[in-house]
Formats: structure tokens, sequence, C-alpha cells
């Protein structure tokens, strides 16, 4: 597919914009990269995504691909030659999907409220959010990755959380790996892999852009 002419619609700290990187990395796409401003929306991207008018968007030869489960999910299908992200048996696969629709809806909401809000409803999120990845670490059990021995696609889903945690435990004032150190080990294992370490931003950077978006939102 060396004629594929693909390109993502993204916006630098997003999460769900490092899924599609990162997968994009693993299987050794080449694509054009085009930065969104959030706040003042380019006509491409309101033209790619009309419905949610969300980054990610990848667009492959035209034709647009949106939200970034969906996105993994169309990377790993239409480059399927290399490094499977989901797994072939039918069970694992649904398996697979329902950790990763859980990262979704339940660690993104949590997470930010642990940096938009104070006093009870910011204990009872860094509650919520340690209970969450006390589910994750009994998921992952003993494997090295959630995809077992190699990265799969609930480890594409979740780990680019892992850069924005520095931000989560300054604004909450708590430890991560003091209450999920199975999650800090994982994660650490995951950068390792080029892929994912070239694919998610400096926690610190993040830390600073959480910073100005607290202000803006006059969290303090």
């Amino acid at each position: 597919m060396a004629s594929d002419q693909v390109t993502l619609l993204d916006f630098w700290p997003s999460p769900f914009g490092m899924r599609v990187r990162l997968a994009l990395a693993e299987k050794g796409v080449k694509y054009e990269y085009t930065e969104e401003d959030l706040r003042n929306k380019s006509a491409l991207l309101l033209q790619m995504n009309p419905v949610n008018k969300q980054i990610p968007v990848l667009v492959h030869n035209g034709k647009p691909v949106c939200e970034s489960l969906i996105i993994v999910q169309y990377i790993d299908e239409v480059w399927k030659d290399s490094a499977p992200l989901l797994p072939s048996d039918p069970y694992q696969k649904a398996q697979a999907r329902f950790w990763a629709d859980f990262v979704d809806k339940k660690v993104y909401e949590i997470t930010r409220k642990i940096w938009t809000t104070k006093g009870e409803e910011l204990e009872g999120a860094k509650k919520d959010f340690i209970e969450c990845l006390k589910l994750l670490e009994g998921e992952l059990g003993d494997k090295p990755y959630y995809g077992g021995e190699k990265l799969g696609y609930v480890d594409v889903a979740f780990v680019p959380f892992y850069c924005w945690f520095y931000a989560y435990e300054k604004c909450g004032n708590f430890n991560i790996e003091k209450e999920c150190p199975k999650i800090i080990a994982w994660a650490k294992r995951c950068m390792q892999k080029e892929s994912v370490s070239k694919s998610l931003e400096d926690p610190k950077k993040v830390y600073e852009y959480v910073l100005e978006r607290r202000k803006t939102l006059r969290v303090d």
C-alpha cells in the first residue's frame, strides 16, 4: 500500500489521537500529520467529520474514518500484514473490544474530573480512578501486555493515558504507582517499545497544557 495517501487530523495532547499515532507506528504506516486548533477548527476537519467535528480523523485516500477506536480497528484491518492488534479468535476479540470500550467510557470521564474539579468531587474521582485501574490490573493479570506476549488493541487504547498520569497526580495530589504498581510496570514496559515512546507526549508538557486549561476553566 505504498501509494496510499494517509493524513491524520489531530491535536497533540489528545490520548485519542495518540492511539492512532501508535497504531500507525506499530504498522509502519507513513502518514502526514495535521495539527488542529480545536478553538478554530479547520475547514478540512469540519468537512471530514461533520457529525462530531472532533479529532482524531484518519483520511485514507480522501476518505475519512472517525472515532479513535474505530480508526485503530480500521488500521488493523487495512494494514493486516504486519503487527496484528486484535486477536483472531472471536471471543478474545470481543473481550479486547470490551476493555478498550471500558477505557473509553470510564477512564477518560473520571480522569477529566481529576483535573477540572476540586473538593469532594475531586476526591471521588480519584477513588473511582483507582478502582478502574484495579479492574484493569485484574484483566492484565500476569501477562506482559493486554495483548498477551505482544502489544495489542487494549494496550493501544489505554497506554496513551500514561503520559497524562503525571498531570493527574499533580492536580489530585496522589501517587498512582503506590496504589496500582502493576499498571505502572505495564506502562513502563510499553514505553520500552519505540512505537509507544515516539507516539506519546512528554508528561510535563501535558501537565503544562492542563495548567493552562485549568486557568481557562477557572478551576484554581
